[in-house]
């Protein structure tokens, strides 16, 4: 049986690509803190060859881990949650939802580098959402709310709580509005 939080490798392909878009808002400042450190840049890469179906899904289930392994790497916190962030973006081939991770490390990491991190975080949120089509908005509709189904990365966990849960939960708030992408 299917988790809700899957979605069809179609749809996956679609999110991974605006999964990527997002990690790679904030890579620099892993790269900043690491930068001999490719594997985050890697898992990107992968990423966006996944969406443009170069990829197999089963190959990439198995490497879904190496990008976001760098996260122990480094010590700065934004640098951590863009190497999460990447991590995510790669882990949208085994399973859809990871979208709505890479995209709240992403704003996590735009956070926790500012002087104003509310105001930095709606900045990255906003700048999430103009840039989903309206094919992704369509797939993650399809997503159960964060909290709400154990048998994926949506359930009880690192996504659902703190600040990223707090951002997961404004992103699916914000795709049911009407005039959502």
């Amino acid at each position: 049986m299917t988790s809700p939080q899957t979605l069809s490798e179609r749809d996956r392909r679609l999110a991974a690509a605006w999964a990527a878009d997002c990690a790679e808002r904030v890579l620099w400042r892993f790269e900043a803190e690491a930068p001999q450190d490719r594997r985050p840049r890697d898992a990107i890469a992968r990423t966006r060859a996944f969406a443009r179906g170069e990829l197999a899904v089963a190959e990439e289930i198995r490497r879904r881990f190496v990008g976001g392994g760098a996260a122990r790497d480094v010590n700065a916190p934004p640098a951590v949650a863009a190497a999460r962030a990447a991590g995510q973006a790669a882990a949208v081939a085994h399973m859809g939802a990871h979208a709505l991770g890479a995209a709240a490390y992403a704003a996590k990491a735009a956070g926790l580098a500012a002087s104003d991190p509310p105001g930095a975080i709606a900045a990255e949120i906003r700048w999430q959402l103009s840039h989903m089509s309206a094919p992704v908005a369509a797939a993650l509709r399809q997503l159960p709310p964060l909290g709400q189904n154990t048998s994926g990365p949506l359930g009880p966990g690192l996504l659902a709580s703190g600040l990223q849960g707090t951002i997961i939960r404004e992103l699916q708030a914000a795709l049911m509005q009407p005039g959502a992408p």
